[in-house]
């Protein structure tokens, strides 16, 4: 069944947002159609969705028998329906027919923040000289929204990230990141294709090829040391970079979950996978029985053969290469943990 833009635009908070992020979240909708006495959702549910009312009746029933009538275009029917969570009531169809739209409420917040991101835009006033993101900033917001990384972010800390992130141009050949300078930025590709390489005695290694939405950069900026990579352009571009202060605040406090050693114990009762992430022989030497090893420069190879179902620790000697790690694979979408203080806080 397809969506009527038309209404869809008049709903209560999706009337402000910019056309393209409301074509987007138009995309990742669901239309559904219920007939007279059928129910829409139930006291208790506790899902994720928002569900709005395009077209009849529904009646919402409180668990003490108060009754309300949402009509659709009324005030109270531009307002998702029984938004708290879990439900306080029960939606029962009144109408011969109804059609309702739902979608995932953390999606509509996110792109809310996301559109106004830079400081020259008001948030609740669209005139006719802020009319939003251009249709560029529009399509890498797009593809920036569907990345693993920021999907899990706050939807508190995405107008700050893109507010304090500065675009710089680049060209092929460009040295963007070189091997044995301190970190000061973490860097996402926004148009064009980088190349990161180690230097070697014969030449150096390619260890990847990046395109737009992929990052790099966190690594000395986690661990507060200097790049181990050389990294430059293949084809001219752009990239968005964001200060080394900014990165640890925004965006890596909130994908990093810290634990003790007693709760490592207890997640690995329950099945928690722990991974060693040194290189083998410190493995051997004093590794944790029960963990696998997987180093560090092996991580990246290895992501394709770990099980996003199952929950990971990883820990190193001090905390800091297995941060680094912990937040490569939660930009992956793992359920990652970091043992606080590594393998010295546990003989401490």
């Amino acid at each position: 069944m397809d969506l009527d833009l038309n209404k869809f635009r008049t709903l209560i908070p999706i009337n402000a947002l910019y056309e393209d992020n409301l074509l987007y979240l138009a995309e990742h909708a669901s239309v559904e159609r219920y007939l007279v006495g059928e129910q829409v959702f139930n006291i208790g549910d506790n899902d994720q969705d928002n569900i709005f009312l395009m077209s009849g009746e529904v009646c919402l029933t409180s668990a003490e028998g108060e009754e309300i009538l949402v009509s659709a275009g009324s005030d109270r029917g531009l307002h998702a329906l029984a938004s708290r969570k879990p439900r306080h009531y029960r939606g029962v169809v009144v109408s011969p027919a109804a059609t309702i739209v739902r979608f995932d409420s953390t999606l509509l917040e996110r792109l809310l923040a996301w559109g106004h991101f830079s400081p020259e835009f008001t948030v609740n006033d669209k005139t006719e000289s802020e009319k939003g993101p251009n249709a560029e900033e529009s399509e890498w917001m797009m593809s920036m929204m569907q990345t693993t990384a920021f999907t899990r972010l706050p939807a508190a800390n995405i107008q700050n990230l893109f507010s304090h992130m500065e675009e710089i141009e680049a060209k092929a050949g460009d040295l963007i990141v070189k091997t044995g300078e301190p970190g000061d930025y973490y860097y996402v590709i926004k148009q064009g294709r980088c190349r990161v390489t180690l230097p070697s005695d014969t030449g150096e290694v390619v260890l990847a090829d990046l395109g737009p939405c992929s990052s790099f950069g966190e690594e000395a900026l986690i661990t507060d040391s200097v790049r181990n990579a050389d990294v430059s352009m293949l084809t001219n571009g752009k990239l968005m970079r964001l200060a080394k202060a900014d990165f640890l605040q925004l965006l890596e406090a909130p994908l990093l979950q810290w634990i003790n050693y007693p709760t490592l114990i207890k997640m690995a009762a329950d099945g928690a996978v722990r991974i060693d992430v040194r290189f083998r022989r410190e493995f051997e030497h004093n590794g944790l029985r029960g963990s696998i090893n997987i180093p560090q420069n092996q991580l990246r190879a290895a992501i394709p053969d770990l099980d996003k179902g199952k929950k990971y620790i990883v820990y190193c000697d001090s905390g800091q290469r297995s941060a680094t790690c912990a937040f490569l694979l939660s930009q992956q979408g793992f359920n990652v943990y970091v043992l606080e203080g590594g393998l010295s806080a546990i003989r401490a």
